[in-house]
């Protein structure tokens, strides 16, 4: 099983001490309020930069697997390459949902983006297309900071929106070919453990996407204040972020 490192641990224990405080009289709890708003800008930042980098890791011998051993193993896979290992993928998807925070829009954007990655990811996984990954990660950085600016500067969600998002899955494909020819694919069923990867991949999108709804978008999409409070600021968040391993991938 996963878990986060300790350092981590530990600054996740101590922000959700503080976004959690109980505060008493009017004193305390506007610094409680002023403390809450702060960490909440803080965290996705810290999150960002403290975590370690990490791969994936096979703990068996393929070869001694069954067929459906070897399917959930690379279920398994496909998802944690979202979840919690693709910061650059959750971005993206969080950068999707939030400018029309509903769930029939950004599935039909997550539909567009799974069809266009499994294109790429197919093609480079049988060797048909080769991209180097010095071209391929810079540009997954960038496509997260376009859809960042387009969330600050438009208040509606264009029908292009989703001819974009095809084209940016096109691009992350490549990328998560690249994580998934690091691993290797069994001959005997390398088909199937390429789906079986996708469908991970696909998993961890959705629970994106629901973890986003449950926690701003069923409640908050509505309010007058969402675009100012929430689209905004995570966008800008998202922004600084997209540009700051756009640079660092370039300069690698």
């Amino acid at each position: 099983m996963l878990s986060l490192p300790k350092h981590l641990a530990r600054l996740v224990d101590r922000l959700r001490l503080l976004l959690h405080a109980r505060c008493f009289g009017r004193l305390s709890m506007t610094f409680c309020y002023k403390q809450k708003r702060a960490g909440l800008w803080v965290l996705p930042a810290l999150l960002l930069l403290a975590l370690p980098a990490a791969a994936h890791v096979i703990d068996a011998d393929l070869s001694k697997l069954s067929r459906t051993q070897v399917i959930w193993t690379y279920i398994q896979l496909g998802f944690t390459h979202i979840l919690p290992l693709g910061f650059d993928h959750i971005l993206f998807i969080i950068s999707l949902y939030i400018l029309e925070p509903k769930l029939k829009p950004v599935l039909f954007q997550a539909t567009a983006f799974t069809v266009a990655h499994s294109i790429t990811l197919g093609l480079a996984m049988y060797g048909l297309i080769q991209p180097p990954s010095s071209v391929v990660e810079p540009i997954i950085a960038l496509s997260i900071l376009f859809v960042a600016i387009e969330n600050i500067i438009t208040t509606k969600l264009s029908p292009w929106r989703l001819v974009i998002v095809f084209g940016f899955g096109l691009i992350h494909g490549m990328g998560f070919a690249s994580a998934l020819t690091g691993l290797g694919l069994p001959r005997k069923d390398y088909f199937g453990s390429l789906i079986s990867f996708n469908v991970g991949v696909e998993l961890g999108q959705v629970t994106i996407i629901m973890l986003c709804w449950l926690l701003v978008g069923r409640w908050a999409a509505d309010r007058p204040w969402y675009r100012a409070r929430v689209v905004i600021p995570v966008s800008i968040v998202i922004g600084l972020v997209a540009a700051y391993w756009t640079v660092d991938r370039l300069l690698a």
